[in-house]
């Protein structure tokens, strides 16, 4: 009996100590690739990351420190922006110059016409270009390839060719000098139109479909399919309209012919011009013109990589 308990533990059967083992030995391996996999966890950043490091601080360093320096500038005295050798700090963190720079030269008018002008446009701009995208990414009709390149080419044309006739036109109309000349005229851009086309070809055609069998209009799709998911790309033209109406210098100089239709850019130039000039005022006007950009970009931020990261998909 003992010998064939025997030969049954030797050739067939396992003992039972035999699968702990197997489980320690497997527990002491997961412990040394864990502990290995540690290490190589631990270890410090490789030279590409080192560079690229460098290399985005560096570039950081260029944009930011000539804001830096136009935002401290503006708290100084005209004394302090002559002196030599240059001092980075103002002695005082007065508002001094922004309580001149907008209770002088009709400043509030020039920033109530940007706010305006800017507002309105970048409402116009994203509601026009998105029909038209909508239009060339989910309709099939004739010749909507050849009417989309052709609307593409368009942003070959610089604004210089097309400046007479276009004063022309707005002036038919009755729209020269006013803010209405200031904002109709650039609400379709082709730009708009090709971000917004790209983004909404990533859209499922199913989607459009579904809600057509479900009895949903047209313009229930557009407004409750389609619009909700493009919001990135919207949030990416939108960011794009602010800083193209915000600065805009050649269009408004042509058409706002008196000084109670002049924008910032416009105003800033102005006083820019004069034979005495204040700098410290003219850099506190700079800060304010460059503040609501800041701020919308900081709100839309979360969109921009999305909306266009997504625009070059199909």
């Amino acid at each position: 009996m003992s010998t064939l308990q025997g030969d049954q533990t030797v050739g067939g059967a396992v003992p039972a100590h035999e699968p702990r083992a197997s489980s320690t030995w497997t527990g002491i391996g997961a412990a040394r690739g864990g502990r290995a996999s540690d290490g190589r966890r631990g270890r410090g950043p490789s030279t590409l990351d080192v560079v690229r490091g460098a290399l985005l601080t560096i570039g950081a360093a260029v944009v930011l420190i000539p804001l830096v320096w136009t935002l401290l500038s503006s708290f100084k005295t005209a004394g302090e922006l002559a002196a030599r050798p240059p001092q980075w700090l103002p002695s005082s963190f007065s508002l001094t110059n922004y309580a001149t720079a907008l209770g002088s030269f009709g400043f509030p008018t020039y920033l109530a016409n940007s706010v305006i002008v800017t507002v309105a446009a970048t409402v116009l701009t994203p509601a026009i270009n998105s029909m038209a995208a909508y239009a060339f990414a989910k309709y099939n009709f004739r010749g909507r390839d050849t009417l989309f390149n052709v609307t593409l080419a368009t942003v070959m044309i610089p604004l210089q060719v097309i400046l007479i006739p276009l004063y022309q036109v707005v002036a038919s109309l009755g729209m020269a000098n006013s803010l209405w000349g200031l904002i109709i005229p650039g609400a379709a851009t082709p730009t708009g139109v090709f971000l917004l086309r790209q983004y909404m070809l990533t859209i499922p055609d199913e989607l459009i479909e579904a809600a057509r069998i479900d009895g949903a209009s047209e313009w229930r799709i557009f407004w409750q399919v389609v619009l909700p998911l493009a919001r990135p790309a919207l949030a990416v033209l939108a960011i794009f309209s602010v800083i193209w109406r915000w600065n805009d210098f050649l269009w408004p100089l042509i058409i706002a012919q008196d000084e109670s239709t002049y924008t910032l850019p416009l105003a800033i130039a102005q006083f820019s011009s004069e034979l005495v000039v204040s700098f410290n005022l003219v850099l506190a006007m700079s800060v304010l013109s460059v503040l609501p950009v800041i701020v919308m970009f900081l709100f839309l931020q979360r969109h921009i990589v999305t909306g266009i990261a997504q625009t070059g998909m199909k």
